[in-house]
């Protein structure tokens, strides 16, 4: 295992397992019924499960830190002989069935951070320091398709939190190319493509009513990856046999996704259309549901390029089929060092310390981090510090505040690890941690407080993990209420990769149920970047057919 991490240079990112059948998932993870089927199904996705008592303990180089597995059976017939050949060959069809020991770790044949190589000769010669053989055919593969992961949520009490539901974290092999119905969009819609995010990009065409997802693609930082959104852009219209009328693209101008897309609106000569990060989160939601009367939308993510030239990130936005309206934020956070803060959680954690007037800790208490003090010294001259309400950087405050993940080692590590941490502790929220003014404003100084005065005793700090997504949950919900009361708005649609946290999505939807409020969740796509696209074409859609402003074309 050391040996397959230093070689996918993957210090610490969970690799997914193969096993034979539901039978021998249940030796390793809690699977009911329902994600049974789910992991039994045609589409065979990866399911991120959570594993049995001491099973995470006894093989700790498989998710370090975490306590969910990533699980899938034999998708093809290729992986069941593999299976049946490990196993010895036994006869008959009885071992398809029962419990076997056999555990296989599964990762996909790339060089860490790219697509996945399926040419022969590219993968003789660029695989060839990664693995021991390579097992080839005569039949060349066609397109890059990932394996699909999905992550079973249910929630303890109430109807809506309680039933089964999987969201997507990747949604590519199994999936795709299965439209996404559009409704209330007529059949004859004029077809858009939309470019994507950044991270975890996707790109998403339509024709008619129906909205096409490409396969994951990745992040975009490097040539192979752009060229990835290329070629899926070009297969998606052989595919469909469509000619875009609009592109849509992220707001922010330095996003490969976005230059591509102005290269194409340039090439075919149609108008491109710019879409803000957080109004595609919300939009993708709303396109699934088919909503097309106002509603609210929380979007909780890392970040993603606002309408002021910001980075925003934790968003409480009025959206419409016109266009969207920002009601408010997250209190902000500095990012101290700029984007550094994002792969460096304990640059969070001294914001906090500074935002709470304890700037003369940050040095003690991130002694063993490079450049504390001057870390120190740049938030209280506010030097290279952009403010953000991200999310994202909230749950990385915690977590290095608790001594988890002072740098992270792959995107989302100190969340995973926080969010693992708090496990199946029972909490409420620390009282008094947070406050909702009059204009609808929220703050949260108690809640930094609590984190700020953290012990990193392990019993201690679970139940602190466990009491900060209480508190969070419960604030995020009395804020909603709030809005949704002053503006008669009772639905609520949930977005951004923040969602993909099981603790803190099963006790929103519950907390907002609770309050009388109608969530709506991403269900077809992933909330997360991994989705953005389906948002981005379901406003392009929106502007063709006349129901939002023109003058917002370029």
């Amino acid at each position: 295992m050391q040996r397959l991490r230093a070689a996918k240079q993957r210090a610490s990112k969970p690799f997914a397992l193969l096993v034979p059948n539901v039978a021998s998932a249940r030796q390793w993870a809690e699977v009911d019924n329902d994600a049974a089927r789910l992991l039994a199904s045609p589409a065979a996705p990866i399911l991120l499960l959570p594993t049995r008592t001491g099973v995470a303990e006894r093989h700790p180089l498989i998710a370090p830190g975490l306590n969910d597995w990533g699980l899938m059976l034999p998708a093809a017939p290729l992986h069941a002989l593999l299976i049946h050949e490990l196993l010895g060959r036994p006869a008959g069809r009885a071992w398809r069935e029962a419990a076997q020991p056999t555990l296989l770790v599964m990762t996909s044949a790339n060089p860490g951070g790219e697509p996945l190589v399926v040419d022969e000769a590219e993968a003789v010669e660029r695989l060839g320091g990664l693995c021991d053989a390579l097992l080839v055919h005569n039949r060349p593969i066609l397109g890059r398709v990932d394996d699909s992961v999905r992550r079973p949520m249910r929630g303890a009490d109430g109807a809506v939190s309680s039933a089964f539901f999987a969201p997507f974290v990747r949604r590519a092999r199994g999936y795709v190319p299965d439209p996404i119905e559009l409704p209330g969009v007529p059949a004859d819609a004029p077809p858009v493509l939309a470019t994507g995010a950044w991270m975890k990009n996707t790109v998403c065409l339509t024709r008619g009513n129906q909205a096409f997802l490409s396969p994951h693609i990745g992040d975009l930082g490097s040539a192979a990856c752009r060229h990835a959104l290329v070629e899926a852009i070009e297969r998606l219209r052989d595919f469909l046999g469509v000619r875009p009328q609009l592109i849509a693209h992220d707001l922010h101008p330095d996003f490969f996704s976005t230059q591509h897309a102005q290269a194409l609106a340039a090439e075919w000569g149609v108008p491109t259309l710019a879409v803000q990060h957080h109004h595609a989160h919300a939009a993708a939601v709303r396109a699934e549901h088919g909503a097309t009367a106002p509603t609210l939308a929380l979007l909780l993510d890392g970040v993603g390029l606002g309408d002021d030239g910001t980075p925003w990130g934790g968003e409480l936005l009025r959206v419409s089929s016109g266009g969207f309206e920002r009601l408010g934020h997250l209190p902000t956070l500095a990012l101290a060092g700029g984007d550094r803060a994002a792969a460096e959680p304990w640059r969070l954690g001294a914001a906090v310390l500074h935002a709470l007037g304890r700037g003369e800790e940050i040095a003690a208490r991130f002694a063993d981090q490079a450049g504390a003090g001057q870390i120190a010294r740049l938030l209280a001259r506010n030097l290279n510090c952009p403010p953000t309400p991200s999310a994202g950087r909230l749950f990385d405050a915690a977590a290095a505040l608790l001594g988890l993940c002072p740098v992270q080692r792959h995107e989302g590590e100190a969340a995973m690890r926080l969010e693992a941490l708090a496990a199946d502790h029972p909490a409420t929220p620390w009282p008094d941690a947070w406050r909702i003014d009059a204009e609808g404003r929220l703050t949260w100084p108690g809640l930094w407080t609590h984190l700020a005065d953290a012990t990193e005793a392990p019993t201690a700090s679970a139940t602190i993990a466990a009491t900060f997504h209480a508190t969070l949950v419960a604030a995020l919900a009395d804020w909603v209420a709030h809005h949704a009361r002053a503006t008669g708005l009772h639905g609520v649609a949930l977005g951004g990769g923040c969602l993909i946290n099981r603790r803190l999505r099963n006790g929103l939807v519950a907390a907002l149920a609770e309050r009388g409020l109608t969530p709506l969740e991403a269900r077809q796509a992933p909330p997360g970047d991994g989705g953005l696209a389906l948002g981005q074409a379901a406003i392009a859609l929106d502007h063709l057919l006349g129901a939002a402003p023109a003058a917002h074309l370029p």
